[in-house]
């Protein structure tokens, strides 16, 4: 439970995410091997057609592709030099 309520206020620190994704992928403080792996699970994301819930369900579907991808979000922000998160505040 402690997990879901962590991504939901991720949800609303999208804004900060962005500058540090960007950060995340053009800093030399984080390994090239995170930076890899990090575009593996977003391209994997995008490239892979499964979805739990269909998307023609609308609402119930997106909310589906939100939550992949704030899990996805959370594990690249784990991957991220404690500097780095302090600087976006993403802790």
């Amino acid at each position: 439970m402690k997990k879901f309520f962590k991504r939901i206020r991720l949800i609303f620190k999208v804004k900060r995410f962005f500058p540090f994704l960007i950060e995340f992928f053009t800093s030399k403080m984080v390994p090239v091997k995170q930076k890899v792996i990090s575009t593996g699970l977003i391209i994997g994301y995008f490239l892979l057609p499964f979805d739990i819930i269909p998307d023609f369900l609308t609402l119930i579907g997106i909310v589906d592709d939100v939550g992949v991808l704030l899990i996805i979000f959370q594990q690249i922000i784990k991957m991220a030099p404690p500097e780095l998160k302090e600087k976006h505040n993403l802790d």
